[in-house]
């Protein structure tokens, strides 16, 4: 994937900058998660409870679940940052989980480049408004402002 540089990044800010790819979540992507976080609520795990005592028609996926694919979709959206190290997450503003996600759906991310600020350590923090849309469905998953750290390495001389 071609890389992006540090002045085309800023000028973009405020603009659509990628839409990840359609990605399932299946149900067994939320039985692992559930595994994994030690979150078994019959909502997520058990589809014939699910469609007796929710007004889901089956299981639904972990809020946080969809949360953590926003690494998976970047990677797959989203071109580097030219002459980046490390990237980190540095947290979350205004999370909200607005629509569940059922077992077999298909979901997607829209990413705004929000705001791009150097620091003088090198670092750069990027925010993105980040929107995970479900397939057929009028209202999103969530949406969330996403902070980012990449540490920009020293150029060679």
């Amino acid at each position: 994937m071609k890389t992006v540089s540090f002045d085309e990044l800023v000028a973009n800010q405020g603009k659509e900058i990628g839409l990840s790819p359609w990605r399932v979540v299946s149900q067994q992507m939320i039985d692992q998660f559930a595994d994994a976080t030690d979150d078994h609520q019959f909502i997520h795990v058990d589809p014939e409870r699910a469609i007796r005592e929710t007004p889901f028609g089956g299981t639904i996926a972990h809020g946080f679940l969809s949360l953590s694919l926003l690494s998976a979709m970047t990677f797959e959206t989203l071109p580097p940052l030219e002459g980046a190290g490390v990237g980190i997450n540095h947290g979350f503003d205004k999370i909200r989980f607005i629509t569940p996600v059922k077992s077999g759906a298909r979901i997607r991310t829209r990413f705004v480049l929000a705001n791009v600020n150097a620091r003088p350590s090198g670092w750069v923090h990027i925010d993105y408004d980040v929107t995970i849309e479900i397939e057929n469905s009028p209202k999103p998953a969530l949406t969330a402002r996403w902070l980012t750290l990449t540490k920009l390495e020293p150029e060679e001389t």
